[in-house]
């Protein structure tokens, strides 16, 4: 069994955020692609497909770390912290709902 984890957060935009919302999830990856641990982080937009029917918010980060530390000193990064804050936890942030859930293999 390998130590990798595997992130999926989930963003749904507030109404008319969508492509705002996408860039500035976008802005994210050249840095963290550059931290230790960093295997894959990559942003997507669910796409509609009969054999894809499953339910989904919108935006998806897809996200391999090496270890659990690597992942943690991720999420305490400052970029990361501030995105949270302003995006997800403030009233005027560009998130509705966010879900985010961690795996191993």
């Amino acid at each position: 069994m390998s130590k990798r984890v595997y992130c999926t957060a989930q963003f749904t935009p507030k109404e008319g955020q969508e492509e705002a919302l996408f860039s500035r999830l976008k802005a994210l990856e050249p840095n963290t692609l550059r931290e230790e641990g960093c295997v894959a982080y990559r942003v997507t937009r669910k796409v509609e497909n009969p054999f894809a029917t499953g339910e989904s918010m919108p935006i998806v980060f897809h996200e391999i770390w090496a270890t659990k530390e690597a992942f943690e000193q991720h999420c305490q990064r400052d970029e990361i912290v501030a995105f949270f804050e302003e995006e997800c936890l403030s009233g005027d942030g560009l998130v509705e709902a966010y879900n985010v859930t961690l795996y191993e293999d």
